[in-house]
């Protein structure tokens, strides 16, 4: 044989026995169809566009409800319906409960996030944990502190109207320190927040696309200094936030308990539980660990989401003002005007209970949730879905299926109620707005009861109305999204005043005396 044709041969053997082998795992079936993809760079510009979850839906349109996009190597699977998420996701979840172990996990301190962390033992022990203190019934304990948080939210708006958000996040994120380390926020520019929402920032990193040290992960490795490698300072603050706030709060509790000061907290209690002076101290170590990373992800799951969904309902309430009126209606009829609602006013409060679901659907601060992986080939559908192949929900389009919600663009709480009830045969958009499968959110209960109390007292107290210029006339706001992890609105400014001279008084008779949340 010439060396030339043996050369050739060596050269198309291992091909060759690649794709044999190929065959062999897939058994014929094809890939999930989808877009062509760059040479090297695969399909990240389709990744790196504004508002990804509407332009991934378009493709899903074209391709089908599941579309591959590998990238830079990795496999992709774009999940767009409703009835893919569920076969996939959740009744498939034992194989598909697993998250991808990128790079930018460590590099932006988020190893203790145990909604990051792989499907397994490890994680078990944190939801265990968790799950604990935020089942529906243990959500109860935290009522007051709701209510006391929401009664801060509501004192600060009437002072300073036009500081929205400063003042959505300093009210949500007093409650959260309080319930998980007991400890009390006394000032908007508390370290206790700035080094939570510089750690809160980190999410920005995990929108796909969003960082190329994601798919070239020898990029780590570049000093900040070179051109280029800017994105090193990013991880840094993120890392030292993230640090911070897993080391430094859990320490806090730990002095306040010496003094019963924060005994009552999630943190203690776990703190309790953990004898230090065991012989297994490998074991009371990791118990330790499992404390800090329960606090550290349920402010990182229940702070910014929440945030989120009720910045959103402040622009839909500009843009919506006749559910607006709806909705005080039903509060004046069932609260009056000597009180503020309460949760126990829950099932008398249908359409309240609406506007939670349709802020939840219209706009949802996870619009792809967070990205599961799979752990072993599959084949849905004809198609073959290769281990570790990163599922992406596109939770965005389930909750904009006309065919589940018709006018999906319009905020309209009537859609889940008949005859004055809520409707059981509409779909909860708690059920993509949670997560999905062994990966659902476990403290749903805990942020649903939250929505509810802030939006009935809001709405009880204000008129929310749309911006003014400096002439006096109302500005157009349109609802945009920012392209994150999760997704806030780009403009919310709106006008918020008091319904009336009673209702200011109300606001003004319940809030608390300090900012010390009870």
């Amino acid at each position: 044989m010439p060396i030339w044709s043996l050369a050739l041969v060596l050269l198309i053997l291992p091909y060759a026995l690649s794709l044999a082998k190929w065959h062999r795992r897939s058994r014929g079936l094809p890939l999930p169809p989808g877009p062509k993809s760059w040479p090297f760079v695969g399909n990240l510009p389709h990744m790196r566009k504004p508002e990804p979850w509407k332009s991934h839906h378009e493709l899903c349109q074209t391709y089908g409800e599941i579309t591959y996009l590998p990238l830079m190597g990795q496999s992709i699977a774009i999940l767009g319906s409703a009835r893919v998420l569920s076969e996939l996701l959740d009744k498939r979840s034992a194989l598909t409960s697993d998250k991808l172990q990128s790079v930018l996990i460590p590099l932006a301190g988020q190893t203790s996030n145990f909604s990051l962390q792989p499907y397994g033992p490890w994680w078990r022990r944190h939801r265990r944990a968790f799950w604990q203190f935020f089942f529906p019934a243990a959500s109860e304990r935290y009522r007051s502190i709701q209510r006391s948080s929401t009664q801060v939210f509501l004192r600060k708006l009437l002072d300073e109207p036009d500081n929205l958000v400063e003042h959505i996040r300093y009210s949500f994120t007093s409650a959260i320190v309080k319930i998980l380390y007991g400890l009390d926020v006394v000032e908007k520019n508390d370290k206790y927040i700035t080094m939570m929402e510089k750690n809160l920032e980190a999410g920005e990193a995990f929108m796909p696309g969003t960082y190329y040290v994601e798919f070239l992960p020898f990029l780590r490795y570049v000093p900040a200094w070179v051109p280029g490698a800017g994105f090193q300072n990013d991880f840094a603050a993120w890392r030292h936030a993230a640090e911070w706030v897993k080391n430094v709060m859990v320490g806090k509790t730990k002095e306040g308990m010496v003094h019963g000061r924060t005994s009552e907290s999630v943190v203690a209690q776990l703190l309790g539980r953990i004898h230090e002076e065991d012989e297994d101290a490998l074991r009371a170590g990791e118990e330790l660990e499992i404390v800090k990373g329960v606090a550290f992800t349920a402010y990182e799951g229940g702070a910014d989401t929440t945030y989120s969904t009720i910045q959103t309902l402040f622009v839909a309430m500009t843009l919506c003002p006749e559910v607006q009126k709806r909705a005080q209606a039903e509060l004046d009829a069932v609260v009056g005007a000597d009180r503020l609602p309460d949760h126990n006013d829950r099932p008398d409060l249908p359409y309240i209970n609406a506007i939670v679901k349709e802020a939840l659907r219209w706009a949802p601060a996870l619009p792809f949730s967070i990205p599961h992986r799979s752990t072993e080939d599959m084949e849905y559908d004809g198609y073959f879905i290769p281990a570790g192949t990163i599922l992406i929900p596109n939770t965005w389009a389930c909750l904009h299926d006309p065919e589940t919600y018709p006018d999906p663009e319009c905020f309209m709480p009537e859609r889940f109620l008949r005859d004055g009830q809520l409707d059981p045969d509409v779909c909860d958009p708690g059920r993509f707005a949670f997560g999905y499968g062994r990966r659902v959110c476990p403290g749903r209960y805990f942020a649903d009861a939250t929505l509810f109390i802030n939006i009935a007292m809001l709405l009880h107290v204000f008129d929310i109305t749309p911006p003014l210029d400096k002439d006096g006339k109302p500005i157009a706001i349109e609802l945009k999204m920012s392209d994150s992890l999760v997704s806030y609105p780009k403009d919310c400014r709106c006008t918020i005043k008091p319904r009336s001279e009673r209702a200011r008084q109300l606001i003004l008779a319940n809030a608390p005396r300090t900012d010390t949340l009870s």
